[in-house]
Protein backbone atom coordinates (compact mmCIF):
# COMPACT_ATOMS: atom_id res chain seq x y z
CA UNK A 1 0.00 0.00 0.00
CA UNK A 2 2.84 2.44 0.74
CA UNK A 3 4.48 1.95 -2.39
CA UNK A 4 1.27 2.71 -4.15
CA UNK A 5 0.94 5.21 -2.66
CA UNK A 6 4.41 6.85 -3.59
CA UNK A 7 3.86 5.80 -6.69
CA UNK A 8 1.23 7.91 -7.35
CA UNK A 9 2.84 10.93 -5.63
CA UNK A 10 5.69 10.42 -7.90
CA UNK A 11 6.16 13.46 -10.08
CA UNK A 12 6.48 12.68 -14.36
CA UNK A 13 9.71 14.58 -14.25
CA UNK A 14 10.99 15.31 -17.89
CA UNK A 15 13.96 17.35 -16.75
CA UNK A 16 15.71 16.29 -19.86
CA UNK A 17 13.02 17.47 -22.51
CA UNK A 18 10.99 19.40 -20.73
CA UNK A 19 12.06 22.95 -19.24
CA UNK A 20 9.82 24.60 -17.03
CA UNK A 21 9.39 27.18 -19.56
CA UNK A 22 7.95 24.47 -21.88
CA UNK A 23 5.65 23.11 -19.32
CA UNK A 24 4.33 26.62 -18.53
CA UNK A 25 3.46 26.90 -22.69
CA UNK A 26 2.13 23.51 -22.38
CA UNK A 27 -0.16 24.56 -19.18
CA UNK A 28 -1.47 27.26 -21.41
CA UNK A 29 -2.05 24.80 -24.82
CA UNK A 30 -3.99 22.15 -22.51
CA UNK A 31 -5.58 24.22 -20.04
CA UNK A 32 -7.27 26.17 -22.45
CA UNK A 33 -10.55 25.92 -24.68
CA UNK A 34 -12.15 22.41 -25.94
CA UNK A 35 -11.72 23.70 -29.24
CA UNK A 36 -8.01 24.61 -29.00
CA UNK A 37 -8.52 28.49 -29.07
CA UNK A 38 -6.57 30.35 -26.44
CA UNK A 39 -6.06 33.31 -25.39
CA UNK A 40 -2.60 34.17 -25.02
CA UNK A 41 -1.65 35.36 -21.41
CA UNK A 42 -1.61 39.09 -22.42
CA UNK A 43 -4.53 38.73 -24.99
CA UNK A 44 -6.84 37.56 -22.02
CA UNK A 45 -5.75 40.33 -20.16
CA UNK A 46 -6.67 42.82 -23.08
CA UNK A 47 -10.29 41.12 -23.42
CA UNK A 48 -12.76 42.37 -22.19
CA UNK A 49 -13.69 40.37 -19.28
CA UNK A 50 -17.15 38.83 -18.39
CA UNK A 51 -18.57 36.90 -15.35
CA UNK A 52 -17.82 33.62 -16.23
CA UNK A 53 -14.68 34.55 -18.11
CA UNK A 54 -12.18 31.59 -16.57
CA UNK A 55 -14.43 29.18 -17.79
CA UNK A 56 -13.07 30.10 -21.23
CA UNK A 57 -10.62 27.28 -20.00
CA UNK A 58 -11.80 23.44 -19.98
CA UNK A 59 -10.41 22.26 -17.24
CA UNK A 60 -11.47 25.11 -15.21
CA UNK A 61 -14.90 24.20 -16.45
CA UNK A 62 -14.90 20.53 -15.12
CA UNK A 63 -13.33 22.00 -11.54
CA UNK A 64 -16.50 24.35 -11.91
CA UNK A 65 -18.90 21.72 -12.23
CA UNK A 66 -17.53 18.78 -10.33
CA UNK A 67 -16.88 21.44 -7.19
CA UNK A 68 -20.54 22.50 -7.19
CA UNK A 69 -21.73 18.73 -6.92
CA UNK A 70 -19.06 17.84 -4.69
CA UNK A 71 -19.72 21.55 -2.24
CA UNK A 72 -23.17 20.93 -2.09
CA UNK A 73 -22.97 16.95 -0.23
CA UNK A 74 -20.08 19.08 2.10
CA UNK A 75 -22.83 21.61 3.07
CA UNK A 76 -25.15 19.26 3.54
CA UNK A 77 -22.52 16.96 5.81
CA UNK A 78 -21.65 20.47 7.96
CA UNK A 79 -25.72 21.25 8.44
CA UNK A 80 -26.53 18.13 9.13
CA UNK A 81 -23.44 17.09 11.38
CA UNK A 82 -24.06 20.36 13.72
CA UNK A 83 -28.17 19.45 13.95
CA UNK A 84 -26.74 15.69 15.14
CA UNK A 85 -24.18 16.80 18.01
CA UNK A 86 -26.94 19.25 19.19
CA UNK A 87 -29.65 16.54 18.98
CA UNK A 88 -27.46 14.22 20.47
CA UNK A 89 -26.05 16.39 23.61
CA UNK A 90 -28.20 19.75 23.67
CA UNK A 91 -24.54 20.26 24.29
CA UNK A 92 -22.93 24.15 22.76
CA UNK A 93 -19.54 23.35 23.75
CA UNK A 94 -19.45 20.26 22.14
CA UNK A 95 -20.64 22.14 19.07
CA UNK A 96 -17.39 23.91 19.57
CA UNK A 97 -15.35 20.57 19.99
CA UNK A 98 -16.62 19.32 16.99
CA UNK A 99 -15.47 22.15 14.78
CA UNK A 100 -12.17 22.62 16.88
CA UNK A 101 -11.46 18.70 16.10
CA UNK A 102 -12.00 19.13 12.35
CA UNK A 103 -9.56 22.15 12.08
CA UNK A 104 -6.97 21.53 14.54
CA UNK A 105 -5.18 19.21 12.59
CA UNK A 106 -4.34 22.39 10.15
CA UNK A 107 -1.96 23.84 12.47
CA UNK A 108 -0.13 20.55 12.12
CA UNK A 109 0.03 19.75 8.62
CA UNK A 110 -0.77 22.68 6.11
CA UNK A 111 2.95 23.94 6.37
CA UNK A 112 3.39 20.58 5.11
CA UNK A 113 0.43 20.68 2.47
CA UNK A 114 1.60 23.32 1.03
CA UNK A 115 5.31 21.63 0.70
CA UNK A 116 3.17 19.03 -1.27
CA UNK A 117 1.76 21.39 -3.35
CA UNK A 118 4.60 23.17 -4.79
CA UNK A 119 7.07 19.59 -5.25
CA UNK A 120 4.22 16.80 -6.64
CA UNK A 121 1.43 17.12 -9.08
CA UNK A 122 -1.35 19.17 -7.29
CA UNK A 123 -4.20 17.16 -9.21
CA UNK A 124 -2.96 13.81 -7.28
CA UNK A 125 -2.83 15.31 -3.97
CA UNK A 126 -6.47 16.37 -4.39
CA UNK A 127 -7.72 13.04 -6.09
CA UNK A 128 -5.91 11.50 -3.15
CA UNK A 129 -7.40 13.49 -0.52
CA UNK A 130 -10.70 13.39 -2.39
CA UNK A 131 -10.96 9.93 -2.03
CA UNK A 132 -10.18 9.55 1.67
CA UNK A 133 -13.15 12.01 2.15
CA UNK A 134 -15.30 9.91 0.60
CA UNK A 135 -14.47 6.87 2.36
CA UNK A 136 -14.71 8.65 5.75
CA UNK A 137 -18.29 10.08 5.03
CA UNK A 138 -19.68 7.08 3.70
CA UNK A 139 -18.04 5.46 7.68
CA UNK A 140 -20.44 8.12 9.01
CA UNK A 141 -23.55 7.46 6.82
CA UNK A 142 -23.22 3.55 7.98
CA UNK A 143 -22.78 4.70 11.76
CA UNK A 144 -25.49 6.77 12.03
CA UNK A 145 -27.85 4.56 9.80
CA UNK A 146 -26.79 1.32 12.35
CA UNK A 147 -27.97 3.39 14.99
CA UNK A 148 -24.44 2.90 17.21
CA UNK A 149 -23.36 7.01 16.58
CA UNK A 150 -21.53 8.20 19.43
CA UNK A 151 -20.49 11.85 20.12
CA UNK A 152 -16.43 10.65 20.10
CA UNK A 153 -17.25 9.22 16.88
CA UNK A 154 -18.30 12.12 15.24
CA UNK A 155 -15.20 14.27 16.98
CA UNK A 156 -12.57 11.65 15.62
CA UNK A 157 -14.33 11.13 12.18
CA UNK A 158 -14.25 15.09 12.10
CA UNK A 159 -10.10 15.17 13.04
CA UNK A 160 -9.66 12.65 10.43
CA UNK A 161 -11.28 15.29 7.87
CA UNK A 162 -9.15 17.97 9.09
CA UNK A 163 -6.01 15.82 8.51
CA UNK A 164 -7.25 15.30 4.92
CA UNK A 165 -8.26 19.23 4.52
CA UNK A 166 -4.88 20.23 5.63
CA UNK A 167 -3.53 18.50 2.96
CA UNK A 168 -6.21 19.21 0.72
CA UNK A 169 -6.65 23.08 0.70
CA UNK A 170 -3.01 24.05 -0.58
CA UNK A 171 -3.23 22.07 -3.14
CA UNK A 172 -6.54 23.26 -4.22
CA UNK A 173 -6.01 26.76 -3.83
CA UNK A 174 -2.63 27.14 -6.00
CA UNK A 175 -4.14 25.04 -8.66
CA UNK A 176 -6.74 27.52 -9.65
CA UNK A 177 -3.61 28.97 -11.86
CA UNK A 178 -2.69 25.95 -13.78
CA UNK A 179 -6.60 25.77 -14.48
CA UNK A 180 -6.25 29.23 -16.29
CA UNK A 181 -3.95 31.68 -16.27
CA UNK A 182 -2.47 34.73 -14.03
CA UNK A 183 -4.74 36.97 -16.08
CA UNK A 184 -7.97 35.42 -14.59
CA UNK A 185 -6.80 34.10 -11.28
CA UNK A 186 -8.68 36.80 -9.55
CA UNK A 187 -12.21 35.84 -11.91
CA UNK A 188 -11.12 31.90 -10.82
CA UNK A 189 -11.36 32.56 -7.51
CA UNK A 190 -14.46 34.59 -7.33
CA UNK A 191 -16.13 31.85 -9.32
CA UNK A 192 -14.99 29.09 -7.24
CA UNK A 193 -16.51 31.28 -4.08
CA UNK A 194 -19.70 31.90 -6.08
CA UNK A 195 -19.39 27.35 -6.16
CA UNK A 196 -18.77 27.39 -2.44
CA UNK A 197 -21.84 29.44 -2.01
CA UNK A 198 -24.24 28.21 -4.51
CA UNK A 199 -23.41 25.33 -2.61
CA UNK A 200 -23.97 26.77 0.90
CA UNK A 201 -27.35 27.71 -0.47
CA UNK A 202 -28.83 24.21 -1.78
CA UNK A 203 -26.70 21.67 0.51
CA UNK A 204 -28.26 23.23 3.51
CA UNK A 205 -31.51 23.42 2.12
CA UNK A 206 -31.33 20.08 1.02
CA UNK A 207 -30.17 18.68 4.20
CA UNK A 208 -33.15 20.22 6.27
CA UNK A 209 -35.35 18.58 4.20
CA UNK A 210 -33.53 14.68 3.70
CA UNK A 211 -33.34 15.11 7.43
CA UNK A 212 -37.00 15.78 8.07
CA UNK A 213 -37.86 13.08 5.47
CA UNK A 214 -35.03 10.70 5.31
CA UNK A 215 -33.12 11.03 8.20
CA UNK A 216 -29.98 12.70 8.85
CA UNK A 217 -27.52 9.45 7.66
CA UNK A 218 -28.97 10.20 4.23
CA UNK A 219 -27.60 13.24 4.60
CA UNK A 220 -23.60 11.72 5.30
CA UNK A 221 -24.22 9.10 2.69
CA UNK A 222 -25.14 11.80 -0.21
CA UNK A 223 -22.47 13.35 0.80
CA UNK A 224 -20.11 9.94 -0.02
CA UNK A 225 -21.43 10.00 -3.49
CA UNK A 226 -20.57 13.97 -4.58
CA UNK A 227 -16.93 13.15 -4.51
CA UNK A 228 -17.42 11.14 -7.03
CA UNK A 229 -18.14 14.32 -9.19
CA UNK A 230 -15.13 16.20 -8.39
CA UNK A 231 -12.59 13.20 -8.39
CA UNK A 232 -13.91 11.91 -11.40
CA UNK A 233 -13.69 15.66 -13.46
CA UNK A 234 -10.10 15.79 -11.91
CA UNK A 235 -9.07 13.09 -14.02
CA UNK A 236 -10.26 14.09 -17.31
CA UNK A 237 -8.40 17.15 -17.16
CA UNK A 238 -5.72 17.48 -19.76
CA UNK A 239 -2.41 18.87 -17.63
CA UNK A 240 0.80 19.12 -18.54
CA UNK A 241 3.87 16.78 -17.22
CA UNK A 242 4.55 17.91 -13.88
CA UNK A 243 8.45 18.85 -13.62
CA UNK A 244 9.62 18.75 -9.94
CA UNK A 245 11.66 21.61 -9.18
CA UNK A 246 15.42 20.83 -7.67
CA UNK A 247 15.52 20.57 -3.73
CA UNK A 248 19.07 21.87 -2.42
CA UNK A 249 17.51 22.28 0.73
CA UNK A 250 15.94 19.98 3.17
CA UNK A 251 11.95 19.48 2.97
CA UNK A 252 11.67 21.39 6.06
CA UNK A 253 13.56 24.38 5.16
CA UNK A 254 11.94 24.55 2.03
CA UNK A 255 8.53 23.84 3.87
CA UNK A 256 9.48 27.11 5.75
CA UNK A 257 10.50 29.20 3.32
CA UNK A 258 7.16 30.73 2.94
CA UNK A 259 7.49 32.46 6.14
CA UNK A 260 10.67 33.87 4.87
CA UNK A 261 8.79 35.34 2.03
CA UNK A 262 6.18 36.66 4.01
CA UNK A 263 8.40 38.50 5.94
CA UNK A 264 9.05 41.04 3.85
CA UNK A 265 5.44 41.70 2.55
CA UNK A 266 3.63 44.03 5.22
CA UNK A 267 0.63 44.48 3.18
CA UNK A 268 -0.14 40.88 2.92
CA UNK A 269 0.85 40.20 6.97
CA UNK A 270 -1.88 42.48 7.98
CA UNK A 271 -4.21 40.89 5.47
CA UNK A 272 -3.65 37.31 7.46
CA UNK A 273 -3.73 39.10 11.01
CA UNK A 274 -7.41 40.81 10.14
CA UNK A 275 -8.09 37.26 8.19
CA UNK A 276 -7.41 35.58 11.26
CA UNK A 277 -9.34 37.77 13.78
CA UNK A 278 -12.20 38.33 11.54
CA UNK A 279 -12.36 34.29 11.17
CA UNK A 280 -12.35 33.48 15.26
CA UNK A 281 -14.62 36.08 16.15
CA UNK A 282 -16.81 36.60 13.38
CA UNK A 283 -17.25 33.42 11.37
CA UNK A 284 -17.34 31.73 14.14
CA UNK A 285 -20.85 32.71 14.28
CA UNK A 286 -21.87 29.51 12.19
CA UNK A 287 -20.88 26.74 15.54
CA UNK A 288 -23.54 28.31 17.05
CA UNK A 289 -26.64 28.76 14.50
CA UNK A 290 -27.85 25.22 15.59
CA UNK A 291 -28.81 26.49 19.22
CA UNK A 292 -29.39 29.57 17.89
CA UNK A 293 -32.44 28.40 15.42
CA UNK A 294 -33.62 26.22 17.85
CA UNK A 295 -33.71 28.52 21.10
CA UNK A 296 -34.36 32.00 20.01
CA UNK A 297 -35.66 31.26 16.45
CA UNK A 298 -37.72 27.90 17.42
CA UNK A 299 -37.23 26.75 14.20
CA UNK A 300 -37.69 23.00 12.86
CA UNK A 301 -34.92 20.80 11.07
CA UNK A 302 -36.50 22.33 7.92
CA UNK A 303 -36.36 26.31 8.85
CA UNK A 304 -33.02 25.56 9.89
CA UNK A 305 -31.59 24.47 6.39
CA UNK A 306 -33.54 27.69 4.99
CA UNK A 307 -31.24 29.66 7.57
CA UNK A 308 -28.17 27.96 6.56
CA UNK A 309 -29.18 28.83 3.20
CA UNK A 310 -30.25 32.36 3.59
CA UNK A 311 -26.35 33.12 4.22
CA UNK A 312 -25.00 31.76 1.13
CA UNK A 313 -27.61 33.61 -1.02
CA UNK A 314 -25.93 36.66 0.27
CA UNK A 315 -22.49 35.26 -0.42
CA UNK A 316 -23.25 34.09 -3.78
CA UNK A 317 -24.74 37.67 -4.77
CA UNK A 318 -21.33 38.62 -3.57
CA UNK A 319 -19.07 36.38 -4.95
CA UNK A 320 -20.38 36.86 -8.82
CA UNK A 321 -20.54 40.69 -8.25
CA UNK A 322 -16.61 40.11 -7.49
CA UNK A 323 -16.26 38.09 -10.82
CA UNK A 324 -18.15 40.44 -12.80
CA UNK A 325 -16.73 44.09 -11.92
CA UNK A 326 -13.98 42.88 -9.58
CA UNK A 327 -10.91 43.43 -11.64
CA UNK A 328 -11.89 47.18 -11.66
CA UNK A 329 -12.66 47.74 -7.46
CA UNK A 330 -10.42 49.32 -5.32
CA UNK A 331 -10.07 45.66 -3.60
CA UNK A 332 -7.93 46.96 -0.54
CA UNK A 333 -11.02 48.99 0.46
CA UNK A 334 -13.93 46.92 -0.34
CA UNK A 335 -11.92 43.82 1.44
CA UNK A 336 -12.13 45.83 4.92
CA UNK A 337 -15.82 47.47 4.37
CA UNK A 338 -17.06 43.60 3.74
CA UNK A 339 -16.40 43.01 7.38
CA UNK A 340 -17.73 46.33 8.37
CA UNK A 341 -20.93 45.10 6.63
CA UNK A 342 -20.64 41.59 8.02
CA UNK A 343 -20.62 42.95 11.65
CA UNK A 344 -23.19 45.48 11.38
CA UNK A 345 -25.45 42.29 9.67
CA UNK A 346 -24.24 40.74 12.53
CA UNK A 347 -25.33 42.60 15.30
CA UNK A 348 -28.52 43.51 13.61
CA UNK A 349 -29.16 39.00 13.70
CA UNK A 350 -27.98 39.01 16.84
CA UNK A 351 -30.78 41.18 18.44
CA UNK A 352 -34.18 40.15 15.78
CA UNK A 353 -36.27 37.44 16.67
CA UNK A 354 -38.24 37.44 13.36
CA UNK A 355 -37.53 34.80 10.97
CA UNK A 356 -38.64 36.14 7.77
CA UNK A 357 -35.93 38.89 9.16
CA UNK A 358 -33.45 37.07 10.31
CA UNK A 359 -32.98 35.22 6.45
CA UNK A 360 -32.45 38.78 5.04
CA UNK A 361 -30.19 39.83 8.15
CA UNK A 362 -28.01 36.42 7.81
CA UNK A 363 -28.04 36.96 3.78
CA UNK A 364 -26.10 40.14 5.03
CA UNK A 365 -23.73 38.30 6.85
CA UNK A 366 -23.00 36.32 3.87
CA UNK A 367 -22.63 39.12 1.66
CA UNK A 368 -19.89 40.88 3.94
CA UNK A 369 -18.02 38.08 4.65
CA UNK A 370 -17.46 36.96 1.26
CA UNK A 371 -16.41 40.26 0.31
CA UNK A 372 -13.62 40.06 2.97
CA UNK A 373 -12.21 36.29 2.55
CA UNK A 374 -12.92 36.50 -1.43
CA UNK A 375 -10.35 39.45 -1.81
CA UNK A 376 -8.20 38.72 0.74
CA UNK A 377 -7.68 35.15 -0.98
CA UNK A 378 -7.26 37.11 -4.65
CA UNK A 379 -4.48 39.60 -3.12
CA UNK A 380 -2.65 37.12 -1.61
CA UNK A 381 -2.19 34.63 -4.22
CA UNK A 382 -1.92 37.71 -7.25
CA UNK A 383 0.70 38.81 -4.82
CA UNK A 384 2.90 35.52 -4.82
CA UNK A 385 5.40 33.95 -7.33
CA UNK A 386 4.22 30.56 -8.97
CA UNK A 387 7.18 28.91 -7.40
CA UNK A 388 6.20 29.57 -3.41
CA UNK A 389 2.29 30.04 -4.52
CA UNK A 390 1.90 26.59 -2.60
CA UNK A 391 3.89 27.32 0.34
CA UNK A 392 2.03 30.58 0.53
CA UNK A 393 -1.22 29.26 0.38
CA UNK A 394 0.03 26.47 3.22
CA UNK A 395 0.22 29.71 6.10
CA UNK A 396 -2.90 30.63 4.66
CA UNK A 397 -4.15 27.51 5.55
CA UNK A 398 -2.48 27.34 8.80
CA UNK A 399 -4.17 30.39 9.60
CA UNK A 400 -7.74 29.50 8.74
CA UNK A 401 -6.71 26.29 10.84
CA UNK A 402 -5.84 28.04 13.65
CA UNK A 403 -8.64 30.53 13.26
CA UNK A 404 -11.59 27.87 13.51
CA UNK A 405 -10.95 25.74 16.27
CA UNK A 406 -10.21 29.13 18.87
CA UNK A 407 -13.23 30.89 16.79
CA UNK A 408 -15.43 27.62 17.53
CA UNK A 409 -14.00 27.35 21.29
CA UNK A 410 -14.45 31.01 21.72
CA UNK A 411 -17.91 30.96 20.45
CA UNK A 412 -19.12 27.56 22.24
CA UNK A 413 -17.61 28.85 25.56
CA UNK A 414 -18.87 31.68 25.40
CA UNK A 415 -22.62 30.98 24.15
CA UNK A 416 -22.65 28.62 27.30
CA UNK A 417 -21.11 31.57 29.83
CA UNK A 418 -23.67 34.15 28.16
CA UNK A 419 -26.09 33.12 25.74
CA UNK A 420 -25.94 33.45 21.68
CA UNK A 421 -26.99 36.60 20.68
CA UNK A 422 -24.28 38.31 23.23
CA UNK A 423 -21.28 35.71 21.68
CA UNK A 424 -22.55 37.25 18.33
CA UNK A 425 -22.57 41.19 19.03
CA UNK A 426 -19.22 41.06 20.76
CA UNK A 427 -17.95 39.35 18.05
CA UNK A 428 -19.17 41.62 15.83
CA UNK A 429 -17.52 44.34 17.66
CA UNK A 430 -14.17 42.71 17.99
CA UNK A 431 -14.06 42.95 13.69
CA UNK A 432 -15.61 46.00 13.40
CA UNK A 433 -12.37 47.18 15.31
CA UNK A 434 -9.82 44.95 14.57
CA UNK A 435 -10.72 46.45 10.51
CA UNK A 436 -10.79 50.35 11.91
CA UNK A 437 -7.57 49.40 13.26
CA UNK A 438 -6.18 47.56 10.29
CA UNK A 439 -6.94 50.76 7.93
CA UNK A 440 -5.52 52.93 10.04
CA UNK A 441 -2.09 50.72 9.91
CA UNK A 442 -2.05 50.36 6.24
CA UNK A 443 -3.41 54.44 5.50
CA UNK A 444 -0.05 55.31 7.91
CA UNK A 445 2.18 53.05 5.95
CA UNK A 446 1.11 54.15 2.40
CA UNK A 447 1.32 57.67 3.91
CA UNK A 448 4.99 56.82 4.93
CA UNK A 449 5.84 55.83 1.68
CA UNK A 450 4.53 57.90 0.04
CA UNK A 451 6.38 60.47 1.66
Amino acid sequence: MISQFKRLLRPRTEATATTVAEAGAERDRTSGHGDGEQPSGSAAGAESRGTFSALRYRNFRLFFFGQLISLTGTWMDITAEGWLVYKLTGSKLLLGVVGVAGSAPLLLFSIWGGWLADHYPKRTVIVLTQSVSMVLAFILSAIVWLGVVRPWHIVLIAFLFGVVLAFDMPSRQSFFIEMTSRDELANAISLNSSIVNGARIVGPAVAGAVMAQSGIAFCFFLNGLSFIAVIAVLLMMRLPAHVRPAQKESAWKQALSGFHYLRGNFRVCVLLSLFAVVGVFGWSYAVVMPAFARDILRVDELRYGILMASCGCGALTGALWLATAGHRLPKNKLAFRGVLLLSVMLILFAVNRNYYLALLLFAGVGLGGILFFALCNTLIQTSVPDHMRGRVMGIWTLVFGAMIPLGNLEAGSLASLLDVPLTLIIGALICAAATLVAMSILRRRDAAEGL
